[in-house]
């Protein structure tokens, strides 16, 4: 006799992966922008400056109609306190005039004496000389050297950290196969072509 059945077993196949944690490390950058001012020079200067007012020197010749009236009134004020002064003094005199006294010859020639102004037809024009100032000079100088500007741009260093992994995957699953590795089995068994009665011996 031999087994009929034949059993076979399949076991789980299993795939295990494992990544190991890793921590990465980027360098900083540094980027430089260099940028050029340009200088220069600068020159500013102003002359002397001459100022001649000629005011008073064209009055003294043509006075305006304002300067003529003020110089009129000015002179018929003084002329009233002059008069004033003088009748006074004459008034003072007469009362102390004595008998036989001339006192009207003697006003009339301190009168005249007064009065008279010798004229000989010479005079400088304009009687006023103008009046003169100015301003000084100056000069500004300004140099400016050129100018080399440096921007720099750091970037911080970063770290960037992995995790571990464990991936796991089934390949095969688990199975029993079961096989009949017997012959065929004939019902009844006279119809086996390859049958051989049994001998029963009373």
């Amino acid at each position: 006799m031999y087994p009929l059945i034949e059993i076979k077993t399949v076991p789980i196949e299993i795939e295990m992966k494992v990544s190991h944690a890793k921590l990465e490390y980027s360098r900083g950058t540094a980027d430089l922008e260099i940028s050029r001012g340009d200088g220069g020079l600068s020159i500013k200067s102003r002359p002397i400056k001459l100022n001649i007012d000629t005011f008073e020197a064209r009055n003294s010749v043509v006075p305006t109609a304002m300067r003529s009236i003020e110089q009129y009134a000015q002179q018929g004020q003084q002329a009233s306190y002059t008069a004033t002064a003088t009748y006074a003094q004459q008034g003072q005199m007469l009362l102390e005039a004595k008998i036989g006294q001339d006192m009207i010859g003697q006003f009339a020639a301190e009168s005249t004496m007064k009065n008279y102004k010798p004229n000989v037809g010479i005079e400088f024009l304009p009687s006023v000389g103008p009046e003169i100032s100015w301003d000084p000079g100056e000069m500004h100088i300004r140099y400016e050297m050129d100018k080399l500007n440096f921007d720099w741009r750091m970037n911080e260093p970063k770290f960037e950290f992995t995790p571990g992994d464990i991936e796991l995957s089934v390949t095969q699953q688990p199975d029993v196969i079961i096989k009949y590795v017997g012959g065929p089995l004939y019902v009844p068994p006279s119809a086996d072509p390859s049958y051989e009665p049994v001998d029963v011996e009373a």
